[in-house]
This record gives C-alpha cells, structure tokens and sequence, in this order.
C-alpha cells in the first residue's frame, strides 16, 4: 500500500507537460488595447449637398448655355448664345440667369444656377478650365462641363 501511495505523490510532483497560455493571452489583449488606442484614425472628408428645406429653384432655372466655339484666332466665346468675352463671362451668365426669373436673389442665382459649358472638340483644353475657373470664381456653384461625342456638330 506504502508503494502505490508513494507513486500517486510521484505523479502529482511531476512537471506538466502543457504551457499556461493564460498571461499570453492576457499580455496580447493588452497590446492590442494599446495599438488601438494610439493608431490614427482614418478621415474621410466627403462634401456633402444636402437638400434644403422648401421647394429648389434650380427645377424652375434652365441651365445656362456657355458655349467655346473654335474660331482661327483661338475660340469665340458665347453666353447664351451672345457673344462676350472671358472677362464678361461672370457677368454675362448671371444677367443670362436673371433674365429668366427677376425676382431672383444674387446668392440664388450663384448658389442654384446651373451653367453647361459645351466646347468645341478643337478648343483646347485650358481654354475650358479658365472659363470654368472664371465662372466659379465669380462664386457660381453649379458649373458643368456638358459632354459630347465626336460625331456631334
């Protein structure tokens, strides 16, 4: 009897066989509390048009036409279908747009205002972007660039 009491001590001194992972996990836990906390959080910065409140003027404005036509001096510049010039083209689109409703306020005009610009496939390039900058320098907020396909005239 003395043997097999003696083993059952023997038995229980011995070293286990299996790792503690329990202050593994407790340490990693930690770490990864850490890391959350310090990393930078990711920004987005979206502009976002919400509606405002009563009924839109834009759906009683037609959008203003300014068109780039090639010409052998460069381009001819129309509002509306008159002529001007880049530097009267602020000018010329808001009186385009107050023409079609008086009663308008300048900040509906600029804030609500729809203005197309259509250019010619030969017009260059940078003639378009200073119309385009011109008008959105002048505060005009709905400035588009109207597309077209090459067999369009």
């Amino acid at each position: 009897m003395g043997a097999i009491a003696a083993a059952r001590i023997r038995a229980s001194m011995q070293p286990a066989s299996e790792p503690n992972v329990i202050p593994f996990i407790d340490v990693l836990l930690v770490l990864l509390i850490i890391f959350m906390v310090t990393a930078p959080k990711p920004t987005t910065d979206l502009r976002l048009d919400l509606a405002q409140s009563g009924p839109s003027i834009a759906r009683f404005l037609e959008p203003t036409i300014v068109e780039l036509r090639d010409a052998p001096s460069g381009y001819r510049l129309f509002v509306g279908g008159a002529e001007t010039t880049i530097e009267q083209v602020g000018a010329r689109t808001f009186e385009h747009i107050m023409s079609a409703d008086p009663a308008l306020v300048r900040d509906d005009v600029l804030r609500e205002g729809r203005v197309f610009i259509r250019a010619d496939l030969e017009v260059a390039y940078q003639n378009v972007v200073s119309v385009t900058d011109q008008l959105q320098g002048e505060g005009f907020a709905k400035v588009t660039l109207a597309a077209q396909t090459a067999e369009e005239d």
